[in-house]
């Protein structure tokens, strides 16, 4: 037991999760907390406002919120638009990018006030409490973690009953989701997400249905950050994603579940919200497409999965991620253009592009039409040479067609 004049900072959302963690630390312990939020997206003022008044109500001694948005993005968030990494092929690392970046902001407030203690309200079965550790250990070392959720193996009717106990007063059937909402997208859990076969029902996305009407946008990227959408220009990429997921997610765009190894070695399931960020990706991949070289795409795709797979696994501290960022970053040097994408419910789809870099122009040649730059008789050369180490070998070992066995 700490004594009760011990200043313990919580990372605090207002969720169920860190709302047990404020009363049980503060009125149940008697610990002096300060409540820090870290807005990474998905709060407005007015939420922010609530979150500090309901804090206030579970005794904790101090709240502060940090504005991380565009350091968010340009930390984190943008060198996975430039990988265009989507773990398993499906989920943009919504939760895992915003929690390396929530944790090293953490660390930097902790130090800032020169706490010994640190909590924050993760489970003892999920990733975040690994991200949260390790960088947490390797920023402020020597600092005490406290993780209540994780210590006393709470399930979440458990927390509500704890809470309910003690009149606190919030959405309780809301909260049997877990919904974490932040700039690149916004996970679900409940307990359909804990089986392998049910579906997240309507009801427990956070945005729902109402447009149908077909619409298309434009997107503007300048050195692979997205920049203007439709003729409006926006003082930071964290500005316009958050335009565009308000135009698309409520057409469904977005939607989906995600099934991955967990750095804890068992299987894990998440429904997540993502319009914004699944249309950016798919436009700027396509626009990459057409303005960066073959061994341009080839690299940077292998060495952004591994970007990515390290981040979710929480290593982003690792120096190696340093290195990555610099040449996933070197790659976007053409990456400007528009991207013409047309949205429908449930669906999206990229129309075509406009550069200066496009690689694809005419005047050297149109795939499958007419050449500009060689004549037959160069390919002729061409294709006997590119063929003649295999027609050496075939002809050396004697080999037959596969097709006559």
């Amino acid at each position: 037991m700490l004594s009760a004049s011990t200043t313990v900072v919580l990372a605090y959302s207002g969720g169920l999760d860190t709302t047990y963690c404020a009363l049980y630390l503060s009125k149940i312990l008697g610990y002096t907390v300060h409540a820090v939020t870290i807005d990474t997206g998905g709060f407005t003022a007015a939420q922010l406002t609530d979150i500090e008044a309901r804090a206030r109500k579970l005794g904790v001694a101090a709240f502060e919120v940090i504005h991380a948005k565009e350091q968010y993005y340009n930390r984190v968030v943008k060198y996975l638009l430039y990988g265009n990494v989507l773990k398993n092929g499906t989920y943009p690392l919504s939760v895992s990018a915003e929690r390396v970046a929530q944790a090293s902001l953490l660390a930097q407030y902790v130090a800032k006030v020169g706490a010994t203690h640190v909590a924050h309200g993760s489970t003892g079965a999920g990733n975040d409490q690994i991200r949260f550790d390790m960088i947490l250990q390797n920023l402020v070392p020597g600092i005490q973690i406290i993780t209540p959720i994780r210590d006393q193996q709470l399930s979440r009717d458990a927390e509500i009953a704890f809470l309910k106990e003690h009149g606190v007063q919030m959405n309780f059937d809301k909260a049997r989701y877990s919904i974490n909402q932040g700039l690149w997208g916004t996970s679900v859990g409940g307990k359909e997400t804990l089986n392998s076969r049910q579906p997240l029902p309507e009801e427990a996305w956070p945005t729902q249905v109402t447009k149908s009407e077909p619409i298309e946008l434009e997107i503007i990227f300048e050195l692979g950050n997205p920049v203007a959408l439709n003729g409006q220009s926006y003082g930071h990429p964290a500005a316009l994603i958050e335009a565009l997921s308000a135009l698309a997610a409520p057409y469904g765009i977005g939607r989906d579940i995600h099934v991955g190894d967990t750095i804890l070695g068992i299987k894990g399931r998440v429904g997540f919200e993502a319009a914004a960020p699944l249309i950016l990706i798919k436009a700027h991949h396509t626009l990459e497409k057409h303005t960066l070289g073959k061994w341009q795409l080839s690299w940077k795709d292998q060495l952004a999965s591994f970007y990515g797979n390290w981040l979710h696994e929480g290593q982003y501290l690792d120096p190696v991620m340093r290195d990555l960022e610099a040449f996933i970053a070197s790659t976007q040097r053409t990456v400007s253009g528009s991207v013409f994408v047309r949205l429908q419910p449930y669906r999206f789809e990229v129309l075509g592009i406009e550069s200066v870099h496009d690689l694809m122009s005419d005047k050297f040649g149109t795939y499958g039409e007419v050449n500009r730059t060689w004549t037959g008789e160069d390919v002729k050369g061409f294709i006997k040479i590119f063929g003649n180490q295999n027609a050496i070998y075939q002809q050396i070992n004697q080999t037959t067609n596969p097709f006559n066995a």
